[in-house]
């Protein structure tokens, strides 16, 4: 009673509670004010800050009782002043783009919500402490929203050294997560700080190397808000990578003394034979690669504004002289793609999502160039030692051609409505590598599954790497071929520890999933399992690490998984 905006048939169908129900009172506050379709939230969700909903029991005879649904609907409330505090590193404006609570508008609970989640997701604030002061004025029937936020630090800087075959490998970083590029050549503009920031915009800048035989150059540069008025995105990046070989001289010094090393022989010449080898490198065997892209992407507001559709076009060439590890040894190899993605994100944290999901529908494609160019691949010279074999294998891979698809999907779920709860995320992944011509496959771009995801021995320039854990890095990809399919699944039950600017939390998984050559042959049933539990860590500076224990469960080559541990670097969806 006292509702005139809905009518009581419409608001009863709502609260789902008929005559005869048993009475429970905790459901019946969940449909009244809790769940997302409550009763209140089409009050609250029309500018009726001021409902109010009494239930009140009238009569109670035996074991039945009365209800009476009394309601004070008030007036609408618009909103007059919104506050943002706490916030000096980025301008206002980038801020208040984000905001679905504008001055003017009717106040909407979902609005205020929605909020919430777009600063959360900026990176540029402790999520867990975005909470919205919301203050009634009953006198005027006007609401003031104050957003109370609290920074915190999301560059990144890497200098790291490590040690392998090769010797000492060290790599450095930088990550700005609020650069502001239209401030970097303006001397007028206020830079708050050595380089010009505020407005959200990403700037990354990395380089790899351990001397003469391993070099690797990257920058890229990204915003959301492409001319600072609507959420388009645009994205440019560039590459350069320079790999040389090993020389046949110190495989066979090393050889040398192991052997003798190991027979007790004692160092003697050996060992100074061994220290004085000749060149560690043969610079006249290498792969040079140099890549670039181009993206631009759009908010949709159709079916809903969590869309976005985005187009990308890259260019990749990869430079080969004597290189023994590919299928040409020297010549030159060009990849022309354009990348179509329909993407749509509602999770409510980016660190440690507790609801929401993200799916990612994407193909890839490049010319058909072999139905351009009147050449019979099918009857190329098999001969490997002729000249005729060597200049068709170039001309083949001279422009390469494939389309591929790709569909990722995560859901996260909070198992409580506490602030540190159990949180259920599912994981379904999806690839397939195609081709216009059979008889010309792509050597590139193909799959690489197995392992922690991250990283393993490929040919690294031309593959894509899929993690599963509980497996050897790739060794779930067809053996002494290349993976044209794959498919990965896994169910993981998180829980935080620590949640703000540091954020720690363990999880459980259990994962499984497979690779194919052969696409006609791919069977989503046909899994390699896994099980296992790590710990996830991300500190301000430094980025998202970890560690996973997982057994795998099934051979693979004849040979079980077994107990497998996983280091984890960086964020993988």
């Amino acid at each position: 009673m006292g509702n005139t905006v809905y009518p009581t048939d419409y608001l009863s169908n709502v609260l789902g509670m008929k005559k005869g129900d048993v009475y429970n009172q905790k459901q019946m506050n969940k449909r009244l004010s809790e769940d997302d379709d409550a009763v209140g939230n089409n009050y609250w969700n029309n500018g009726y800050l001021f409902y109010q909903l009494q239930p009140t029991e009238v009569n109670i005879v035996g074991d039945s009782i009365d209800l009476e649904m009394r309601i004070s609907e008030g007036i609408q409330a618009h909103i007059n002043r919104v506050r943002i505090n706490g916030n000096d590193r980025l301008y206002e404006n980038v801020v208040r783009r984000e905001l679905r609570t504008k001055p003017g508008d009717l106040f909407s609970k979902d609005a205020l919500q929605r909020s919430a989640r777009e600063l959360a997701s900026m990176g540029h604030f402790d999520p867990e402490k975005v909470n919205p002061d919301v203050k009634p004025n009953y006198e005027d029937g006007t609401v003031d929203i104050n957003w109370e936020l609290e920074q915190k630090s999301n560059d990144q800087i890497e200098f790291s050294l490590g040690w392998g075959q090769t010797g000492v490998i060290g790599r450095v970083g930088l990550k700005l997560n609020n650069f502001s590029m239209r401030n970097l050549f303006n001397k007028n503009k206020e830079h708050r700080g050595i380089l010009p920031i505020g407005d959200g915009e990403v700037l990354s800048i990395g380089a790899q190397t351990n001397g003469t035989y391993y070099q690797s150059y990257n920058a890229s540069y990204s915003t959301a808000w492409f001319g600072g008025k609507r959420p388009i995105q645009f994205s440019v990046g560039a590459y350069f990578s320079k790999q040389t070989d090993v020389s046949s001289t110190y495989y066979n010094s090393a050889y040398m003394y192991n052997y003798y090393n190991q027979y007790a022989y004692g160092l003697g010449n050996y060992g100074g034979y061994y220290n004085n080898y000749e060149s560690f490198y043969d610079p006249d065997k290498y792969v040079q690669l140099f890549g670039a892209s181009l993206g631009w992407g759009k908010r949709l507001r159709w079916p809903d504004d969590y869309f976005t559709l985005s187009v990308s076009l890259a260019y990749t060439r990869y430079m080969l002289k004597n290189w023994q590890y590919f299928l040409i040894t020297n010549g030159n190899s060009n990849n022309l793609n354009l990348s179509v993605t329909l993407n749509r994100t509602s999770t409510d944290n980016q660190l440690f999502p507790r609801r929401g999901s993200e799916f990612t529908a994407s193909v890839s494609i490049t010319p058909p160039w072999s139905k351009w160019d009147n050449k019979d691949y099918e009857h190329l010279a098999t001969d490997r030692q002729s000249a005729t074999y060597v200049q068709e294998q170039q001309d083949k891979y001279r422009w390469v051609e494939y389309h591929k698809w790709k569909f990722k999907a995560k859901t996260y779920t909070a198992l409580s409505n506490a602030a540190k709860c159990f949180v259920l995320m599912t994981r379904v992944e999806l690839g397939i590598l195609g081709s216009f011509n059979r008889y010309k496959k792509s050597p590139f771009e193909t799959f690489y599954v197995g392992g922690d995801g991250m990283s393993g021995y490929s040919y690294g320039y031309a593959e894509e790497t899929v993690g599963l854990r509980g497996y050897e890095n790739g060794s779930l990809t067809p053996q002494g071929a290349a993976g044209y399919a794959y498919d990965r699944f896994s169910l993981e039950l998180r829980y935080p520890f620590l949640l703000g600017n540091t954020t720690i939390y363990g999880l459980a998984f259990l994962e499984a999933g497979n690779a194919w050559y052969d696409t006609k042959k791919f069977n989503p049933f046909d899994m390699k399992r896994s099980a296992g539990a790590g710990v996830r860590i991300f500190l301000p500076m430094v980025g998202l690490m970890g560690i996973d224990w997982a057994y795998g469960f099934d051979k693979v080559w004849g040979t079980k998984g077994g107990s497998q541990f996983h280091f984890v670097l960086g964020q993988e969806f």
